[in-house]
């Protein structure tokens, strides 16, 4: 229809009109590329929001790992406290609690997450389209951050083969099944470590197998490295921690 009247108006040298049919169509095609940009703009936004909350359960599982893990090295360390005892020849520990104890406080729990983890629900062109620089910025820290130092492999150390090298294998099979982990309540992905043991072992296998511990001081030394090790792995998690409960909230107050 537009297309006739400029026709027309060209025939009869109608300028104004012209002029005016074509300011219509230029505001028409720029009103147009607005409403699609502000469509587009808004589905991003509604993707990104999706996305976002999308990581929820990604945050728990760290913050439910980070909560769990306090508990777990501080049980491991009150038994390695005992077994250190044990090594000293403190007449107040028993060749039973000693063993037992030895072998609890070379139990480790971990995450098993890492950056990769993180790319595969979020990843870099995501993450330039969140507007606030605060979640970007803690999103971005845990994706590029270094699991490594929170997991198995930073408190795998040579206390626990060593010491599980010696303890006679049937006694290990006794103490995980009786006193090893156990899922912890509300948070099935990680675990924790009952805080005392009373399996029941004849006293000459408790003699015997505390005297093999005994005759190899230098575990003792291997169990104070160990502790180092977890002592660093806690000492870690504030960081961390600290992030993910800041973004858990953020994503917490966006908009439905």
């Amino acid at each position: 229809m537009i297309f006739k009247r400029t026709v027309a108006n060209l025939r009869a040298q109608n300028w104004l009109a012209i002029g005016i049919e074509l300011a219509i169509v230029i505001l028409g095609v720029f009103i147009g590329t607005q409403v699609s940009n502000w469509n587009a703009q808004r589905l991003e936004k509604r993707e990104t929001q999706r996305m976002l909350a999308q990581l929820k359960p990604n945050l728990q599982t760290l913050t439910d790992y980070f909560s769990t893990a306090r508990t777990y090295y501080g049980t491991t360390r009150r038994y390695a406290t005992t077994a250190l005892a044990g090594w000293r020849g403190d007449g107040s520990v028993s060749d039973r609690d000693f063993v037992v104890a030895a072998y609890q406080a070379s139990q480790i729990t971990g995450i098993g997450t890492n950056s990769s983890s993180w790319a595969t629900v979020l990843g870099a062109d995501q993450l330039r389209r969140i507007d606030d620089p605060a979640t970007r910025s803690e999103l971005s820290l845990l994706m590029s951050s270094d699991y490594s130092n929170l997991d198995i492999g930073a408190v795998n150390t040579p206390y626990r083969q060593n010491v599980r090298r010696l303890i006679p294998v049937e006694m290990q099979e006794a103490v995980r099944d009786q006193c090893g982990d156990r899922p912890t309540p509300g948070k099935a992905l990680f675990t924790f470590l009952p805080p005392t043991c009373d399996l029941k072992i004849a006293p000459d296998q408790a003699t015997k197998a505390a005297a093999i511990l005994r005759a190899h001081p230098e575990l003792s030394q291997d169990l104070q490295w160990h502790l180092a090790a977890q002592a660093a792995l806690l000492a870690n998690i504030p960081a961390f921690e600290t992030t993910t409960i800041n973004l858990q909230r953020r994503i917490a107050a966006l908009p439905k």
